[in-house]
């Protein structure tokens, strides 16, 4: 079982913020001769958008999954289905969101992968998940790590905050 943070709430990122941390994650992954991928749900490809906006990023990162139906995490990213069809569990868990990172690594052939998983809004909470509920995995060599966090917002600081987080996460498993 990967091993689990709970955190809280991020202050949203502006995009400088964003493009200084996605550089961060490309330039460490160079450096180290590593490959990255990622496997996102409600952040639609944003993770993905903001590392490949750096200048040379084509050197570590391979691609993403964008993974927004349970379908596809459970075909393309071998989620396994008694997660995704479990109430208790659910596409919004700790699970989910580790074997979509593992699934990102298997299905990129990548050597790091992060996933997102959660409820941006407005809609969509659940009873015990409330919008905001974002899960995150991290795949490398040393292991699975996954974090919950609850953001408070609107949709797209939601959306932001995950990225700004994904990214953090990435570069936390860079070394």
């Amino acid at each position: 079982m990967p091993a689990t943070v709970y955190e809280g709430d991020v202050a949203e990122p502006d995009n400088e913020q964003l493009r200084v941390a996605a550089q961060q994650v490309i330039n460490t992954a160079v450096q180290n001769k590593l490959t990255l991928g990622t496997a996102e749900s409600c952040t639609g490809g944003l993770v993905a958008s903001s590392l490949t906006a750096v200048p040379g990023s084509s050197a570590a990162f391979l691609g993403g999954v964008v993974s927004y139906s349970p379908l596809v995490k459970h075909h393309l990213l071998n989620v396994d289905a008694s997660i995704i069809d479990d109430p208790r569990v659910g596409v919004v868990s700790g699970p989910c969101a580790a074997e979509m990172a593992e699934g990102a690594c298997r299905a990129l052939n990548c050597d790091l992968a992060v996933s997102i998983t959660g409820i941006a809004g407005p809609g969509g909470a659940e009873p015990g998940k409330p919008v905001g509920t974002v899960w995150f995995g991290v795949h490398s060599p040393s292991g699975t790590h996954t974090q919950l966090h609850h953001f408070t917002g609107n949709r797209d600081t939601v959306r932001t905050k995950s990225v700004l987080t994904a990214l953090r996460m990435l570069q936390q498993a860079l070394g």
